[in-house]
């Protein structure tokens, strides 16, 4: 019976995409407030207006009809979530903000690691370094940027120069393998650069 009423039923309709959009201005620490409960957006977004899509699980944010942000949306109140990421341009031109920055509380325990190395041995210049490293993320994936640091925290050399040359060698397109062919060369090639010699010659008539 079910394989007759197959061939009269209908298409399963796409699910419904049920959520309240409200608008809102992000603050200047890039945050959104959202029922009692605050969510962070690109800092480049800072005092702007924002449109705010309400899910029963999750807040997407939004500006022109392009998601810039998402988060589990939090059931309690005066919560506050930051996402690191957003914070990055900031750091690029404030590396001191890293210091006591509390988006900074959650980054990845590999970039942690990095950043207490380079507190111990460059006390001076380690946010500034670390800055650097965190800039990589949005050029290269934070994927690529973590394996990057993984194999940094092994070789002890701790600099951004080494996490970009890491980076870029991992991105270097592999050579082609050697292709092998049946053909041989009937005369040899000679190193004779005087051959070249004879194109120098101009022939000059007189009529």
């Amino acid at each position: 019976m079910l394989e007759q009423e197959q061939l009269s039923l209908m298409p399963m309709s796409p699910p419904f995409d049920g959520y309240v959009e409200v608008l809102a201005r992000v603050s200047s620490t890039c945050l959104i407030t959202v029922q009692c409960n605050r969510y962070s957006v690109p800092c480049h977004l800072a005092n702007h207006k924002v449109a705010i899509r309400l899910y029963p699980n999750k807040v997407v944010v939004s500006v022109d009809h392009a998601i810039v942000a998402r988060h589990t949306r939090l059931l309690g109140r005066d919560q506050v979530v930051y996402d690191w990421q957003h914070y990055i341009p900031l750091i690029e031109r404030k590396p001191g903000a890293l210091r006591n920055g509390a988006p900074f509380a959650d980054m990845p325990v590999l970039l942690a690691k990095l950043r207490l190395a380079l507190r111990r041995r460059e006390r001076q210049q380690g946010e500034q370094i670390m800055a650097k490293v965190l800039s990589a993320v949005p050029v290269h994936g934070l994927e690529a940027v973590l394996v990057a640091v993984e194999l940094v925290l092994e070789s002890g050399v701790y600099s951004d120069e080494h996490v970009q040359n890491v980076l870029t060698s991992l991105n270097q397109t592999p050579q082609p393998a050697q292709v092998t062919t049946a053909l041989t060369l009937m005369e040899a090639p000679q190193a004779n650069t005087a051959r070249y010699d004879s194109l120098n010659i101009v022939e000059i008539s007189y009529d």
